[in-house]
């Protein structure tokens, strides 16, 4: 389950790696288009009074991954009980994965959807979908705050819970993301942790030598025309993206805990080995001294 899960990993990397540096331009790009120009005003960016709630929680649908799972829930449900003040109806669930679905209903809270199939296997258009429906729910006023609950994706070795604002846009999101990672190696070693920080250094200390976008934006052909194709389009990235990163970080869980399965065998193995040649020397001796004590008495 190890290799299956180390290539399957493999894998998911490959997908961050190649849609990732035109998600990470394209949201900086526009956000810092957002946060500069006065007139660039949008109905996704305006915060507004919250009386309904949706969360998209990202899961699995199989077990054998550690924490993965529950990690995920206790965060979904600490998200909860923050707008349980709104009451169960106006808190809307989107389960990505079985393993969360299923806690959804259990906590009586009806689902937006099934998205069971998704968790398996990544799927763009379907996040399209969602979040053109997401859009139209938060442009229409159905839904007033939308949150994605998910694992990031760092390393083999580490995957962080992240609660990301969907909609209304987060600007200062941009100034505080990390945006390292480390897409090369499938090991969960002390080694590959050690290059993930020294690869943060690096990065911060190159950040600082760069100088920041420029503010002057020439918008063509107009701003609103601009807005409506960009936002929706970073929506739809973000929705993949957390996607991506969930399946990712769900194989790296997998494979460290069978790994750790694997060590915790061996070395029950070892344990139960030890303890039979005890036991096996301590007959050999009792046998001898019985001999021993015979011949004498003979």
């Amino acid at each position: 389950m190890k290799m299956v899960a180390s290539s399957k990993l493999h894998h998911a990397q490959q997908m961050i790696e190649d849609m990732l540096p035109y998600e990470n331009l394209l949201e900086h790009i526009l956000k810092t288009f957002l946060a500069s120009e006065a007139d660039a005003q949008s109905v996704y960016s305006e915060p507004r009074p919250v009386k309904r709630v949706g969360l998209v929680v990202f899961a699995s649908n199989s077990s054998l991954c550690g924490g993965f799972n529950a990690n995920i829930i206790k965060l979904m449900q600490q998200a909860i009980s923050e707008y349980e003040h709104l009451g169960k109806e106006n808190i809307v669930i989107y389960p990505v994965g079985r393993k969360v679905a299923e806690k959804v209903a259990k906590l009586g809270f009806k689902a937006a959807g099934d998205f069971t199939a998704l968790a398996d296997k990544p799927n763009s258009a379907e996040c399209i979908r969602i979040a053109t429906e997401l859009g139209f729910l938060f442009r229409t006023g159905e839904l007033d705050h939308i949150e994605l609950i998910y694992h990031h994706f760092k390393s083999a070795g580490s995957q962080v819970l992240t609660r990301k604002i969907f909609y209304p846009i987060d600007l200062e999101s941009e100034l505080t993301d990390e945006h390292d990672r480390d897409l090369t190696s499938v090991v969960a070693t002390k080694k590959s942790q050690e290059y993930l920080k020294k690869h943060h250094r690096e990065a911060e200390r190159e950040e600082e030598k760069v100088k920041p976008l420029n503010d002057n934006f020439i918008v063509e052909p107009d701003m609103e025309t601009v807005l409506g194709v960009l936002i929706p389009k970073l929506a739809h990235l973000s929705l993949y993206t957390a996607l991506l990163d969930s399946n990712a970080s769900e194989h790296a869980a997998r494979m460290v805990a069978m790994q750790t399965a694997t060590d915790n065998a061996d070395e029950l193995l070892r344990d139960l080995n030890l303890q039979y040649n005890k036991s096996r020397q301590q007959a050999i001796t009792s046998e001898l001294l019985d001999i021993v004590g015979g011949t004498v008495n003979n």
